[in-house]
């Protein structure tokens, strides 16, 4: 570089290379998962809070250090989602509040940027734990103040350099820090997604073509080189690659022919982007590695996409790209006509509105939420108390509706909420006090980040970790009683809950002494794997069996949707004559993925 400064142009240059390349990077870091369960999503959580910020930065009409420290912090907080996503948007918002008073950023700046970032980090986590991406932040911070310490005019590529170099050591060591890392044979993922990001910023610093990194990723994941070709053109802003791959998935049949995919998946996209003929042909072609039938038609700034899959979300995120969702129809074509699923989980915007249509469509623009369940309408009425609670699952939605939940956030352990679905939930209820059950330690962090940034109402964040501990804690509930006393309670109480949940492990692994293959049955608890075998029904009553304790009184029972009701029967009347002593109900959740989540109490 012909200068030792990082001025505001360069500096966005160098967040937007990081973003990409944490992006193209996000399924391998997916797989790092310490359970093989199929739902790995640090990385999806990681770019989906990083896109967020990219897209207030590429919207600035002026870039100075205060304009682009402002759009990175705020985009990053409110599309934070999954612990590791909060996590990340700590660390650049502890960064941007040292740079953003700056001209320019020198190597003592750059370093004093680093610090401020770990520091906000960890004050973020309630007990921060080592071995992770917490971990690798403060290793790299700790080395650049090495550096600056022996020499304050270092080079910035040599700082940069050696701080990479510092990062990547620490990750290699997570392992040694984090016992599970080690057994699993894996590096934390949260901080792999952290090196990622530093590593597209210094590649774009030392003026490395972007796109390299991506074509070394796809070689990294094994990714054949026609499939890579086929993606060199970008649904990611300014034109440059994306190099994301769906998995595991058969060569695409003819869209006349019988399909096998099981989801009939529609919606509709409001473009935010130009859609030309290049675009259209790398949407498609990444929907004909994951689905048939596919039909797209554009029109008035309209995208109209119909597809057969059998994993609606990657298609919805790869759409997210384009524009805001609408109008989406998900339908199960499995299941008998009366149990198929239609889901809408936005509403239809494009219909007949009257006066308000054209304001109701630059609210969708706007928001382009597609996991907030919008059945609830805002409430009319002011009143003391609200509960919002995070959902998947019909079923299970359902169960939350007829507790008296307000509203529902559609999400868990397959797709996070942001901060920001968050927030609009809050914003939804009208009342002076809130709890919110967020049901998954993974999300705990964003509901509390988005406590953090509401000044008008009281939020009373449940730690709730699972589905049962929710409805554990609103059935617990008592109006007479303060919210600060109900607060109280409800997290007592959901300590008495064990919950145990069936699925199926993606990849062979050795863990808390079992051997685990691709494609067998575990029952996952709330801290360790506690069954592992060939038959779903088996595992589910070992899983019970490991949960059970002499002061259990009653077992709950929530089937998913890949379940018959004739197969939860079976499960749940061979639970009943095994433990007479406790009552055993038995729901519809209709959640993905898990077989069953079951919960002992």
């Amino acid at each position: 570089m012909s200068t030792n400064t990082i001025s505001a142009e360069l500096c966005a240059k160098m967040f937007l290379a990081g973003a990409r390349n944490l992006e193209s990077k996000k399924e391998w870091i997916n797989e790092l998962n310490v359970f093989p369960v199929p739902d790995g999503d640090t990385g999806t959580n990681m770019t989906l809070t990083i896109m967020s910020a990219v897209r207030e930065v590429s919207a600035l009409e002026s870039l100075t250090m205060e304009s682009l420290s402002r759009a990175v912090s705020s985009g990053s907080l409110r599309g934070a989602r999954g612990n590791s996503g909060v996590i990340l948007s700590q660390l650049l918002r502890g960064f941007t509040k040292v740079i953003r008073t700056e001209q320019e950023i020198t190597p003592v700046i750059l370093t004093a940027a680093f610090q401020k970032a770990v520091e906000t980090a960890y004050k973020a986590v309630m007990k921060p734990k080592e071995g992770t991406i917490l971990t690798v932040a403060r290793g790299g911070a700790e080395r650049a103040a090495e550096l600056i310490e022996e020499n304050p005019d270092i080079e910035l590529e040599c700082l940069m350099g050696e701080v990479l170099k510092r990062t990547e050591e620490v990750l290699d060591q997570t392992p040694e820090l984090l016992p599970v890392l080690k057994e699993a044979g894996v590096v934390d993922s949260g901080g792999q997604g952290l090196v990622q990001v530093l590593k597209g910023a210094f590649d774009a610093y030392c003026g490395i073509d972007s796109l390299v990194a991506d074509v070394e990723a796809e070689q990294e994941r094994g990714v054949s080189a026609g499939r890579a070709a086929a993606q060199d053109v970008s649904l990611t802003s300014g034109g440059n690659s994306d190099s994301e791959q769906p998995e595991g998935n058969d060569t695409p049949k003819p869209s006349g022919a019988e399909s096998s995919y099981v989801y009939d998946t529609g919606f509709q996209v409001i473009l935010e982007k130009e859609y030309t003929a290049e675009t259209e042909l790398a949407f498609r072609t990444y929907l004909e590695a994951i689905g048939d039938s596919i039909s797209l038609v554009s029109e008035a700034g309209i995208l109209k996409v119909r597809v057969r899959t059998n994993d609606p979300g990657r298609v919805l995120q790869k759409a997210l790209k384009l524009g805001a969702l609408i109008q989406i129809r998900i339908k199960n074509t499995q299941r008998e006509p009366n149990e198929a699923s239609s889901v809408s989980t936005v509403p239809d915007i494009t219909a007949e509105t009257g006066d308000d249509s054209e304001k109701r469509l630059k609210e969708a623009e706007e928001v382009g939420d597609p996991f907030a369940i919008p059945d609830m309408p805002k409430c009319m009425d002011w009143k003391e108390t609200g509960f919002i609670s995070v959902s998947i699952g019909d079923g299970i939605a359902d169960i939350f509706r007829d507790l008296g939940v307000d509203c529902l956030i559609e999400g868990g352990q397959t797709m996070n909420p942001s901060t920001e679905d968050m927030l609009n939930a809050i914003d939804q209820v009208n009342a002076k006090n809130i709890f919110i059950l967020t049901n998954n330690k993974n999300i705990i962090l964003a509901a509390n980040q988005a406590r953090s940034m509401t000044k008008d109402k009281n939020i009373f964040v449940i730690t709730t970790k699972t589905v049962p501990q929710g409805i554990t804690a609103v059935i617990n509930f008592v109006p007479e009683k303060s919210p600060e006393e109900n607060a109280l309670v409800m997290e007592q109480e959901i300590e008495n809950v064990c919950t145990g949940q069936v699925t199926y492990a993606v990849r062979d692994t050795h863990i808390e002494n079992k051997v685990i293959s691709a494609g067998d049955i575990m029952g996952v608890g709330d801290h360790s794997i506690l069954a592992v075998g060939k038959d779903t029904t088996l595992v589910a009553e070992e899983t019970v069996a490991a949960m059970m304790t002499d002061e259990a009184e009653l077992i709950s029972i929530y089937y998913g949707e890949d379940m018959k009701r004739d197969e939860a029967d079976v499960l749940a009347k061979c639970i009943a004559e095994r433990y007479p002593d406790c009552d055993v109900e038995l729901n519809y959740g209709g959640q993905p993925i898990y077989y069953y989540i079951i919960s002992v109490e």
